[in-house]
């Protein structure tokens, strides 16, 4: 026990007629990584919510070393050195970044009771400094800033605890390759110093590469907690579903396989900040993938091309009918979808329904003969969107903030699906879902390619850009650097060569 830095013991939590955590126990030892692996659903960011003083346990023991431990708020957790970075976003938009980081522990600035925002400001900057992480301006507003600085200022307030230990709920998913070197040489640097991290993650080949044991969890119970070297990637699938998945998510053929016919045409779109000089074909059945470092443009550009973000220079063309985009109505309305990356603040109307999220995207064809909106044909779209992708929930009424992210996914996907569009912007699709989402999704994609349908993937998962796209365009310093087909036989080595 001298060893065991965090316990819990017989954890249950249950929202309603849903058990969350059934009898959940986990040990995490001094300087380790701990992974936390399960389906959506399975339990995992209810058990990290209790641990981070987030929500309360319906029963149960928690234990730091020998103490009992008892978080009544996330403020006490960072009191007892638990730094947390949650899977959905945890900013306050209308706050600055500095007050966010110390949200609820200004008072070591207060000066005759009013805060002291230089010291503030110095103290955000020496934590930049310490951790060696990317510097965003404490001053200005968090609902400014991107879904990749938004994790990188949960990540310093985590951090700015000096954590004993360290909680990263699907983290990596959210930040580019080069940020997550530095993440990756943060938990280093803390495993060194005998401290410990607790991490979740979707992806099975960084999990098993960054942990040194894994506790897997099934409708909301521990299955097993096994050492990182009695574990495969196949094992763990396994583990995860309680049955074996075969074959590979991503496309088997190694060519260019789509048709001569060009549906989609950026001529050196320029937005005057975030990429520049940006020129680019998408042809009818074609899967073009977008990949680059976290300053590089790329989910700037799909925004861009939805025509939710103006340009300064170039255009935006759908060849059929020669149609110039300059909003995301005339994007809807001309045959196009978006998946933005950040779903839930971008797409989602988390608190409403099921069918009220699906009606929003197709309001014209849910009107009746004199221009109301027909409520049953609401219902139709939302039980339509359960059965045909697959969701899982009571039913269409239901608040998608009670759903996983990977049935949240599956309803902004099968919005647009429903409504047979001809181009498909996917940013980040799976990002925040499990393997068994991610599969789904991929198949998805494959199908809608068969079909005719042109996607825009961006990703900076590049396996995922690697195993789905016909073409790849690398983004460096705002622009293309350099095209790749399919047919070449793609590596993320020469990627990483081009994008560094």
């Amino acid at each position: 026990m001298k060893n065991i830095l965090f316990r819990v013991k017989d954890m249950n939590k249950s929202f309603g007629i849903t058990r969350a955590n059934h009898n959940v126990s986990m040990e995490i030892r001094k300087g380790e990584v701990h992974g936390l692996i399960g389906e959506n659903g399975s339990g995992k960011s209810t058990l990290i919510s209790m641990i981070s003083g987030m929500a309360e346990k319906d029963s149960g023991e928690m234990f730091i070393g020998d103490t009992p431990y008892e978080p009544s708020s996330p403020v006490t957790a960072l009191e007892s050195r638990i730094g947390t970075v949650v899977q959905e976003l945890g900013l306050v938009d209308g706050l600055s970044v500095a007050a966010n980081i110390f949200l609820g522990r200004m008072d070591r600035f207060k000066k005759l009771n009013i805060i002291d925002n230089g010291a503030l400001y110095n103290e955000v900057e020496s934590i930049y400094k310490k951790w060696n992480l990317p510097r965003i301006n404490p001053r200005i507003l968090a609902g400014s800033l991107t879904v990749e600085q938004k994790k990188i200022v949960e990540l310093t307030r985590a951090l700015s605890i000096d954590p004993e230990l360290l909680i990263l709920d699907e983290i990596t998913a959210a930040l580019s390759y080069n940020t997550r070197k530095i993440l990756f040489d943060i938990m280093d640097k803390l495993k060194a110093s005998n401290k410990s991290i607790l991490i979740v993650t979707h992806d099975l080949e960084e999990l098993l590469h960054l942990s040194d044991e894994i506790t897997i969890l099934r409708d909301g119970k521990k299955v097993t907690t096994k050492r990182v070297e009695d574990l495969t990637e196949s094992s763990l699938k396994q583990l995860m579903v309680g049955r074996d998945i075969e074959g590979d998510y991503y496309r088997a053929d190694s060519t260019d396989d789509f048709s001569s016919e060009v549906v989609l045409k950026l001529n050196n779109i320029s937005d005057g900040e975030n990429f520049t000089d940006v020129t680019l074909e998408l042809h009818k059945g074609e899967i073009v993938g977008l990949c680059g470092l976290s300053d590089a443009g790329i989910h700037e550009v799909a925004e861009a091309v939805f025509g939710v973000r103006p340009l300064v220079a170039g255009d935006i063309t759908l060849t059929k009918g020669n149609r110039k985009i300059h909003t995301d109505s005339m994007a809807m309305a001309y045959g196009m979808g978006y998946v933005p990356k950040d779903r839930d603040r971008q797409a989602l109307m988390v608190s409403d329904s099921i069918e009220n999220n699906v009606a929003l995207s197709m309001l014209d064809e849910l009107k009746g003969p004199f221009g109301f909106i027909s409520p049953a044909k609401i219902t139709g779209v939302g039980k339509k969107v359960i059965k045909d992708y697959k969701v899982v929930a009571i039913d269409e009424k239901v608040a998608l903030a009670s759903l996983s992210g990977g049935n949240r996914q599956k309803v902004n996907l099968g919005r647009w699906l429903l409504q047979h569009k001809d181009i498909l912007i996917l940013d980040s699709p799976t990002r925040g879902v499990d393997v068994g989402v991610k599969a789904y999704i991929y198949d998805i994609m494959k199908q809608l390619k068969k079909k005719g349908v042109s996607i825009l993937l961006i990703s900076d998962e590049l396996p995922e850009v690697i195993g789905l796209s016909d073409t790849v365009y690398v983004f460096k310093n705002s622009k293309i650097e350099k095209k790749f087909r399919r047919s070449e036989g793609l590596t993320e080595e020469k990627i990483i060569e081009v994008m560094l």
